[in-house]
């Protein structure tokens, strides 16, 4: 779905590389001297252009004559011409459109895909890593979201940010409160409330019919948890060099423990098949107390509770991590969730690309935030004693004029939006958001692009996480876990590890 270009220059359509050309001209005030140099052939200035593509959810996105959109082009001095694709048809055009060569100024990448990847390797993005310093909202990116979404090292694409500490422990408050203990703050407290949660009759009600926590054969629990063992996220050093996260002593640590709640039944039995659309239900229906997952799993819970049976006044509480041997420790999440592409084609020089930058840094004040999530106040929204009052209600056409313009917003360094006002599990999901980012462990290899991964990658995940379920289960000890080491490594695992290695010294020399 591609809205009609919304300019022609000097009276007739012109050419994708006439039409980048006009991104000479800068986006703030500027000089006398800068001012003739952003004038036409004809001597009059023009305001500078710039295209986007990127998703739309909606069938209707902003159209060229959204009142949202033209103070967004107020606001950043910019006609801003958008090329919306429905996301589910997305990356079939995008692949068309990088291999058309007539690309756009900015264009969202959603992933690392196959083709964008060969793209960057032939030199066909800017890469903006080293601009980023000169910038003022730019230049407070993550470290670790830059070096995640980076490929080979560099930065490509600036990323549209998701929150990096967003995992965590969602449990059962009044439970914890009727068997008398505190929120835990140890992996030993953990396995004390896991015991009493399962022992000792949270929800009062004279039966043995409750367990501590519920897992699916998702595996994302035991990643998160395998990290307050001290284990690496997914790759660590050792002399210098980098090995898997399931040959370190922490992670078969942290896998004796898994084994300990299951032998227990501490957790629930049917893990290793339980569906994962189906792992909230125990905790919603009073089965299990405990859920290791996103944060915003707690705050569901919470809200949905509180209907459910307004006399539960507080159901559900969250916290980021516990402490184990290495301290406190999180994974993170990948941090991002998509890039803005500059290409080569359309951006042509230096000077140009200072001046997209300088579009997508203003992007992120707080004025064209709320311009992107609010809409305009007065006609999508007011401030009402100090709190958000939508207007739009459920006509369709008001929302239209704003909803997905934040497809092109990045929130860096923070969301500056205006949010609906907060219950106290939402309230305490955002402070420990922020306490997170604090202790997340990166992955060294985040940006190495693996060609054995590429062809061998799942089969020899399925080896390791077969083995894991193995060894919780009690179908191999640990001698059988080392015999699932040895196939992955004649499987691949070596060539693997070998090419992490080449990648991880030349990204560091």
């Amino acid at each position: 779905m591609k809205k009609r270009m919304r300019k022609r220059l000097f009276g007739k359509k012109i050419a994708v590389p006439a039409l980048s050309a006009m991104l000479l001209f800068s986006l703030a005030a500027c000089s006398e001297t800068e001012k003739s140099s952003g004038e036409s052939k004809e001597g009059k200035s023009s305001t500078p252009e710039i295209r986007i593509m990127t998703t739309a959810y909606t069938p209707d996105p902003p159209s060229d004559d959204s009142p949202v959109l033209k103070e967004l082009e107020k606001f950043t001095n910019t006609n801003i011409t958008m090329n919306w694709v429905l996301d589910s048809a997305y990356q079939d055009k995008l692949n068309i459109t990088l291999a058309s060569g007539d690309l756009p100024d900015v264009m969202m990448i959603p992933s690392k895909i196959p083709s964008f990847v060969s793209a960057v390797r032939d030199g066909a993005f800017w890469e903006i890593g080293p601009y980023l310093k000169d910038y003022p909202n730019l230049s407070k990116a993550n470290e670790i979201t830059l070096q995640n979404s980076a490929i080979d090292g560099k930065n490509y694409g600036i990323y549209r940010a998701r929150p990096l500490g967003r995992l965590g422990v969602t449990f059962r408050k009044d439970w914890l409160n009727n068997v008398g203990l505190e929120t835990p703050k140890t992996i030993d407290d953990f396995y004390n409330v896991l015991k009493a949660f399962t022992k000792n009759d949270p929800d009062k009600n004279g039966k043995d019919d409750t367990y501590g926590m519920v897992i699916s054969k998702y595996s994302g629990p035991f990643d998160i948890m395998q990290i307050w063992f001290g284990a690496p996220n997914k790759w660590g050093e050792k002399s210098g060099e980098l090995q898997p996260d399931f040959m370190t002593e922490e992670y078969m640590n942290a896998l004796k423990f898994f084994k300990k709640l299951y032998d227990e039944k501490l957790i629930n039995q049917d893990f290793a098949v339980m569906d994962p659309q189906k792992w909230g239900d125990p905790l919603l229906n009073g089965q299990a107390g405990v859920i290791v997952d996103v944060l915003d799993r707690g705050r569901r819970a919470d809200e949905d509770m509180r209907k459910a049976n307004p006399a539960l006044t507080e159901p559900i509480d969250i916290l980021g991590a516990v402490e184990g041997p290495k301290g406190l420790r999180s994974l993170p999440t990948a941090g991002y969730s998509g890039l803005l592409a500059i290409p080569k084609s359309s951006v042509k020089t230096e000077k140009e690309l200072k001046q997209v930058l300088t579009f997508l840094d203003k992007v992120n004040e707080e004025e064209s935030q709320k311009l992107a999530y609010n809409g305009i106040e007065g006609r999508h929204y007011e401030i009402k004693d100090g709190k958000l009052v939508i207007l739009t209600n459920n006509d369709q056409a008001l929302i239209n004029e704003f909803t997905d313009l934040n497809q092109f917003h990045m929130g860096i360094p923070e969301d500056r939006f205006i949010k609906p006002e907060m219950t106290a599990v939402r309230e305490k999901e955002q402070k420990i958001l922020k306490d997170n980012e604090k202790i997340v462990v990166p992955n060294p290899a985040e940006s190495f692009l693996s060609d054995v991964y590429a062809q061998k990658g799942q089969q020899l995940d399925n080896i390791i996480n077969d083995a894991r379920i193995k060894f919780i289960v009690g179908q191999i000890d640990e001698a059988g876990f080392k015999d699932a080491i040895k196939l992955w490594r004649s499987t691949g695992g070596d060539d693997y590890i070998k090419e992490i290695n080449e990648l991880y010294k030349k990204a560091n020399k």
